[in-house]
């Protein structure tokens, strides 16, 4: 099982922990939402939970607890701008659909 984050993604977790002044890294994970069933949660890590695991590139860690891993495993974490827009892509390989807003996916 693997997470994988971009160089881009990593400067800008980093900035974000930086600027916070504390985390050990970012948590990546999903919840039930939306109209497709799964939607993507970020979150800062002070302290590590029980079955954690840890994703570590380009200077970054990457937290996963074990019931999203089964959901993401193989995505990369990605962080781009376009024009005005910026923002964190997640390219997940195990996404069947979305909904038409793009807020929610389903596997």
């Amino acid at each position: 099982m693997t997470i994988s984050v971009s160089e881009s993604a990593a400067q800008r977790v980093s900035s974000f922990l930086e600027n916070r002044g504390k985390g050990l890294g970012l948590r990546l994970g999903v919840k039930t939402s939306g109209c497709s069933g799964l939607a993507y949660i970020l979150e800062f890590v002070d302290d590590l939970n029980d079955g954690d695991e840890v994703f570590e590139q380009h200077g970054v860690k990457i937290i996963v607890d074990a019931k999203s891993l089964v959901y993401l495993d193989g995505t990369e974490l990605d962080f781009v701008k376009e024009g005005l827009n910026e923002g964190f892509e997640f390219r997940n390989p195990n996404v069947d659909g979305e909904c038409g807003c793009g807020e929610s996916f389903s596997v």
